[in-house]
C-alpha cells in the first residue's frame, strides 16, 4: 500500500492593510494563478495574518496594521486554510477588533491560533487529522516583537513565547498528535539572521519533540537550518508586502529585498517530515508571484549562507549595527548625493555612528 503523506505549505506575513475603512487595499486576489494552483494542490496551507479589523478604539502606538472585511473575505478563495494571529498587531484595536476578526475567519472556515480572550484559548493549537496523520500548529509570540498584550487567566492577548512552557506544551501534544509545528513571532525587524537565543529556543523545541519551526516578524527572509531532523526557518519574510499606514497619511513602503518572501513546502508522513523546500516569491505591489528572475532565489541563498557561516553574539551585534545605524543613513542618500561624497563626509558619519 502506498504511504500516505500530508502535502504542506506555509508563507510568512500577510499584510492585508487599508488606508482607512472606506479605502480597502489589496486582498488575496493579488495572488498569481500559479500560486493559487500551488496552494490548492496542498492538503494544508498556513500563514501569519498580521492585521486586525477596526474597533471603536485603537492602541496609541503607530503604525497600526488595520484591514477591512472585503480583504479578510479574500482569504476564502486563496487556498490558505489556517492563520496565526500570534503577532504584535492582533490587538491593535483591542478586543473588539480581534473578536470581529476571528468571527469573520470562522465564518469563512479559516482556522486560527496564537491569540485568544484568555490564556487557555490562546495556547490552544489548531489540530488537523488528515488521512490518519494528526498535526498541531502552535502560535507563540516573543516579547522582542514589541507586543505587551499577553493573554492571562482573565485577559485577552497573544500566547507568550516562554521556552519552558512551550516545550511542556509540545510534550503534552506529542501524546496525541504525530507532528507539532511551532509558529513563533520573534526576532528583530530587518535582521537577516536570528539571535543566538532564538537558535537555542529552536533546539529546545526540537528536543521537546516539535517537527518544524516556522518563524515570522522580521519582514525579511532568514535562513533555514536542520536542528537534528527538524527544519527551522527563522523568518519566512513578507508574503504580502502592502503599505503600512500612519494616521498622518504617511506610509511604510518596502524595498526590493523586503518584497521577497518564501513558500516553505514539505510532506508529512506518519513519523517523519520529507522533502523540505524553499520557493522564492515576490510581491511587486500589484501581484504576488513565484519569482523566476533569480532575485528571490539569490536572497534566500544569501540568508542560508549567513546562517551556515555561524551566528555568534559578535555577528549578531554586527547585524544590529547594520540595521540600526547604517541602513538609516543610507536610506537618506540618493545617487546624486553619493557623487558629492568626500573623505571628510565619511569621518563625520563615522563620528555620528559611534556616538
Amino acid at each position: 500500500m502506498k504511504n500516505t503523506t500530508i502535502q504542506f505549505a506555509a508563507v510568512g506575513d500577510l499584510l492585508l492593510t487599508a488606508r482607512s475603512s472606506d479605502q480597502p487595499g489589496r486582498g488575496l486576489e493579488a495572488l498569481s494563478d500559479e500560486i493559487q494552483s500551488l496552494f490548492k494542490s496542498r492538503d494544508l496551507v498556513v500563514a501569519n495574518l498580521e492585521c486586525t479589523l477596526e474597533g471603536d478604539e485603537k492602541i496609541p502606538t503607530e503604525p497600526r496594521v488595520l484591514t477591512t472585511e472585503p480583504q479578510i473575505l479574500s482569504l476564502e478563495q486563496s487556498g490558505i486554510d489556517c492563520v496565526s494571529l500570534g503577532n504584535n498587531h492582533a490587538f491593535d484595536c483591542y478586543d473588539q477588533g480581534f473578536i470581529r476578526l476571528r468571527e469573520m475567519l470562522s465564518g469563512i472556515d479559516i482556522r486560527w491560533c496564537g491569540a485568544g480572550l484568555n490564556i487557555h484559548e490562546a495556547i490552544e493549537p489548531v489540530v488537523y487529522d488528515i488521512q490518519g496523520i494528526r498535526l498541531a500548529i502552535l502560535g507563540v509570540v516573543d516579547r522582542s516583537s514589541g507586543i505587551d498584550r499577553f493573554a492571562g487567566e482573565r485577559n485577552s492577548g497573544v500566547t507568550p513565547l516562554e521556552t519552558e512552557k512551550v516545550c511542556r506544551r509540545i510534550n503534552e501534544l506529542k501524546q496525541t498528535v504525530d507532528h507539532i509545528i511551532v509558529s513563533p513571532h520573534w526576532g528583530m525587524e530587518r535582521f537577516r539572521i536570528p539571535s543566538p537565543a532564538q537558535m537555542d529556543q529552536a533546539k529546545a523545541f526540537a528536543d521537546a519533540g516539535a517537527s518544524l519551526v516556522l518563524g515570522h516578524h522580521p519582514h525579511v527572509v532568514q535562513g533555514m537550518e536542520m536542528v537534528g531532523n527538524m527544519p527551522v526557518i527563522y523568518s519566512l519574510g513578507n508574503f504580502m508586502s502592502s503599505h503600512v499606514y500612519w494616521d498622518s497619511g504617511d506610509y511604510l513602503n518596502w524595498n526590493r529585498f523586503e518584497r521577497v518572501g518564501c513558500i516553505f513546502m514539505c510532506e508529512f508522513s506518519k513519523d517523519r517530515l520529507l522533502n523540505a523546500e524553499q520557493v522564492p516569491v515576490y510581491d511587486d505591489g500589484v501581484c504576488i508571484k513565484i519569482d523566476k528572475t533569480g532575485w528571490g532565489k539569490k536572497c534566500i541563498a544569501k540568508a542560508n549562507r549567513l546562517l551556515d557561516s555561524g551566528v555568534t553574539q559578535t555577528t549578531y551585534d554586527r547585524e544590529a549595527f547594520r540595521v540600526n545605524k547604517v541602513l538609516p543613513v543610507l536610506s537618506h542618500l540618493n545617487l546624486q548625493d553619493l557623487k558629492k561624497i568626500r573623505p571628510r563626509h565619511f569621518i563625520k558619519v563615522y563620528k555620528k555612528l559611534v556616538s
